[in-house]
């Protein structure tokens, strides 16, 4: 599976961005897709994402002012982020989890999208 992202740049504090992620390869019918984000010598975070079936997570720093969608049919995801702030400044990854189900159960494998940055200005 490979992802693709877009939308990342220098914003103002206050204002907007739109990420994109567009996956493409083995793409399972039950999936989770979402963002992550990372800061240097820091781990990386949820940020939100989003299932097949329409279950989102989001982390509580972003209630609110983002909001994660998906296009299940272009197996692409979406995050909207309003009201920025410096705080928001991070490199954020593209994170894609396909269920496989087995005999035994189901297995899940994770992908990873280079990142984009967002960085935002005082």
């Amino acid at each position: 599976v490979q992802l693709v992202e877009s939308g990342g740049g220098l914003v103002q504090r206050g204002g907007s961005l739109r990420l994109a992620c567009a996956a493409s390869g083995s793409i399972t019918r039950d999936n989770t897709m979402g963002w992550y984000r990372q800061n240097p010598g820091k781990g990386r975070e949820l940020v939100a994402d989003m299932t097949t079936g329409g279950i989102i997570n989001y982390a509580d720093s972003a209630k609110g002012r983002f909001t994660i969608s998906r296009d299940n049919a272009k197996n692409t995801v979406y995050l909207q982020m309003n009201s920025l702030t410096p705080e928001d400044t991070a490199l954020y990854f593209c994170y894609a989890k396909m269920v496989v189900y087995i005999i035994e159960g189901k297995s899940e494998l994770d992908y990873w999208g280079q990142g984009t940055q967002v960085t935002v200005s005082a």
